[in-house]
């Protein structure tokens, strides 16, 4: 989805040999978007493997493949879906996939659609005659898993879907309407299935996200299913909350849909912070086992969330809606169980305990806690971001501002690189901070950074307190305490 029109662009006709017309708002989303910058990222030098012939594919897609070395049959298959004004070789290039098919041993498709289906290369989400069962684009993305079946060997109970803005759109309804073909899913900033029924409603619910209730949602996947009664797909929602271009609020809708498939609350079993400011929280089945997993990236805006890097939970590069914050890639392999791990969405090291601030300079911050069996080294994160490595208990941050706030996590590495669970957080603040004052409308304070907006409320950056509506209507004073984190101050600040 890009900020104009994304996604929500209407197929036109499709005609045999005739040039397809062009409706006048088409012409003006289309010039809207290439004056914002909103061209597709370059190509990337390698790019997967073009297949013809999979099926009569209603839906005039193409189909690409990535398949690893040396690949046995049985093994899973990922379906990962651009988003628009991207590609095939453009999802595969940046998204890290690629990086752990080779590791986990499965196959990729990447389904991809074109301006002569959408303006903007979008998949039509929002179009009855693609989303709908057996129909369109989403009978031609299945044909490509059956092809996937014979042709790979790929395993039946263990083929999954992913995509990114249109794509984590298309996602939604393809695991709506095809839950006996996919185990689990990935919404990267995307809309609940059933949302929208045309361009209107697709507006509708990509900028402002409608309300409904869990039951709503739940029979809006029932309805698509056509009177599937489980097992459910396992869900994982990917969410920026700085996303202007899909409200922050879709997110909370689909996680209200998929826990009121499963039949579980909506309240987490559990929550934890995990790098690049990002906060997953977790809900389990009757059985104890992830059902839904939720993945809030803090500050994030319109993209997909990637980390470069060797490191095994580090993959991708950056580029246009590719955002530097953390792999999710990694992690939604994780929550699928294609590491292994049985879809816990952890590693096997627990967390460090006794993680404790045992010095601040005005650059400089120290830290020690205790150690882990079996842990080979430790990775410590500075506001969710990597910021060193040790093979001790100890470690000094440097290179700090003064006055400023920091969170720090810990985690512990086994021998063979992978990362074990995030210990608690705690904070320091370097010396020689002044404090400084800022009163302004809701509106301006966002705009200069001091706070941020979501589902139309907005909240302070640092403390998150709740600040009332997104306009010039409403003032508050904001007191920056330390360097990026302010607390409302409207009885009183500091001169």
């Amino acid at each position: 989805m890009n900020p104009t029109s994304p996604h929500s662009l209407p197929r036109r006709p499709r005609r045999l040999t005739w040039p397809r017309p062009v409706s006048p708002a088409v012409l003006v989303l289309s010039l809207i978007a290439v004056l914002l910058g909103l061209s597709p990222a370059p190509a990337q030098a390698a790019s997967p493997q073009e297949v013809t012939g999979f099926g009569s594919n209603p839906g005039d897609l193409r189909m690409f493949q990535y398949l690893p070395g040396n690949l046995p049959s049985g093994a899973p298959l990922v379906v990962a879906l651009h988003g628009c004004t991207q590609s095939a070789s453009d999802y595969y290039g940046h998204s890290g996939w690629p990086k752990y098919a080779d590791m986990y041993g499965f196959a990729l498709v990447f389904p991809q659609t074109a301006s002569s289906n959408n303006a903007n290369s979008c998949f039509n989400w929002f179009q009855s005659s693609d989303y709908t069962r057996d129909r369109g684009e989403a009978l031609s993305i299945k044909q490509m898993v059956d092809y996937a079946k014979s042709h790979y060997g790929s395993d039946p109970s263990r083929v999954y879907i992913t995509g990114l803005s249109a794509g984590g759109a298309m996602t939604s309804v393809m695991l709506a309407g095809y839950p006996d073909v996919f185990a689990g899913g990935a919404i990267g900033s995307g809309i609940p299935a059933g949302c929208a029924t045309d361009l209107s409603s697709a507006l509708t619910c990509q900028y402002s996200g409608v309300n409904k209730t869990p039951q709503q949602w739940g029979d809006a996947v029932r309805s698509a299913s056509g009177g599937w009664g489980g097992p459910w797909p396992r869900v994982a929602i990917w969410q920026g909350t700085a996303d202007s271009t899909v409200n922050p609020a879709n997110a909370t809708e689909e996680r209200d849909q998929w826990t009121n498939v499963w039949g579980i609350s909506q309240t987490p079993s559990s929550t934890r912070s995990l790098t690049g400011g990002t906060t997953q929280a977790v809900y389990n089945d009757a059985n104890g086992k992830p059902a839904v997993e939720t993945f809030s990236v803090s500050g994030m805006a319109h993209g997909l969330a990637v980390n470069p890097g060797s490191g095994t939970d580090q993959c991708g590069s950056t580029g246009t809606y590719y955002l530097n914050y953390i792999c999710s890639s990694y992690w939604t392999a994780k929550f699928w169980g294609l590491d292994t791990s049985g879809g816990d969405g952890t590693g096997d090291l627990p967390a460090p305990t006794g993680l404790t601030v045992t010095g601040t300079t005005d650059t400089a911050v120290s830290l020690s806690w205790s150690a882990v069996s079996g842990a080979a080294s430790y990775t410590v994160y500075r506001g969710g971001t990597k910021a060193g490595s040790v093979t001790g208990t100890s470690y000094t941050d440097t290179g700090l501002k003064s006055g400023t706030r920091y969170s720090y996590t810990v985690a512990a590495v086994d021998s063979a690189g992978a990362v074990g669970s995030l210990s608690s957080a705690v904070s320091a603040t370097t010396t020689g901070y002044q404090p400084r004052c800022f009163t302004d409308n809701n509106y301006n304070q966002v705009a200069a950074g001091r706070a941020h907006q979501s589902g139309g409320y907005v909240y302070a950056n640092g403390s998150n307190q709740n600040m009332g509506l997104y306009n010039v209507a409403v003032i508050h004073t904001l007191e920056e305490t330390s360097s990026g984190y302010y607390v409302i101050a409207d009885s009183g600040c500091p001169s």
